[in-house]
């Protein structure tokens, strides 16, 4: 591949396009939305290690202002997204403890014993709960028990997560004004990005863990599907894939991962402080995490 250095003629691809910052506005709901359906395309999968190379060499030379003969502004963003796609399908596709500690926000670290402490109650705690609705529900109609997965992980949700993230809780995240500065550590910003990520989990395994269990139920009363028993776990993992690969994009487009919040919702402390550094400003900005 040739390449042009900076100071030679680029075509007509300007080096300006800003891409650090995903290509939609994600101040609206259809931006971000837009921007999850990219990352989270499960054809990403099927990428090669060459490709995603090249995605990722097409991606740093544009930083550094060296722009290939011939390439398109379609072409840069489609690089940047395949660039990023080991990360963000590794994010999309794993629900369970460790990803919720992952997609804490990366400022705050937590010790071995800590983050272990944190697990064991997250794990145990998301166990218990559904072994307890199963008990619950054993002698209830067989359409009831098809939805204990939901209710399961609805209530796992909002045990891992909080405790996987334990540490911004305590001790607080990162707010920055909206140039990006850092102006000290919030718990309620935490709180707030964290109950943000929660809602968002659980809209996300709505879909897949209702409506399968409505279609199965009615399936297995048909004769095609007596007659092929065998199909019923290809037909429900088929659906729930199917239903994830539009509830993953458009649930995580619900809240803007670099969130917000007014800073008189700020803890007192934290509030005398950025009035001091920065009397002007009235929000405070922080990544809420995934």
């Amino acid at each position: 591949m040739s390449i042009i250095w900076p100071g030679q003629k680029t075509g007509e691809l300007p080096l300006d396009i800003n891409i650090r910052d995903p290509r939609w506005d994600q101040n609206t709901f259809v931006g971000r939305a837009k921007h999850f359906f990219t990352v989270t395309n499960p054809l990403n999968l099927l990428l090669s290690d060459q490709e995603l190379h090249n995605a990722r060499t097409i991606v740093k030379n544009y930083k550094a202002g060296i722009v290939p003969p011939g390439l398109t502004e379609d072409e840069l963003w489609k690089a940047k997204t395949m660039a990023s796609v080991v990360f963000w399908q590794w994010v999309n596709q794993s629900f369970n403890a460790i990803v919720n500690y992952s997609n804490r926000n990366g400022n705050i670290k937590a010790t071995e014993k800590q983050l272990g402490v944190a697990y064991i109650g997250a794990t145990t705690g998301a166990v218990v709960t559904a072994l307890g609705l199963k008990s619950l529900t054993k002698h209830l109609p067989s359409l009831v028990g098809r939805f204990i997965p939901l209710t399961a992980v609805c209530a796992a949700n909002c045990i891992n997560i909080p405790l996987m993230r334990e540490r911004e809780i305590l001790m607080g995240i990162p707010v920055t004004d909206d140039s990006g500065h850092k102006l000290g550590y919030s718990s309620k910003a935490a709180q707030k990005g964290i109950f943000q990520v929660v809602i968002s989990r659980i809209a996300m395994a709505f879909p897949a863990l209702t409506i399968p269990p409505i279609i199965m139920t009615v399936l297995e009363k048909k004769d095609f599907l007596k007659r092929r028993p065998w199909l019923s776990g290809p037909i429900q993992v088929g659906l729930v894939g199917f239903l994830l690969l539009f509830a993953t994009p458009l649930c995580c487009a619900f809240f803007p991962q670099r969130s917000s919040m007014l800073v008189k919702y700020l803890e007192p402390e934290l509030r005398a402080q950025i009035k001091e550094q920065s009397p002007n400003t009235e929000i405070v900005y922080f990544n809420k995490g995934l």
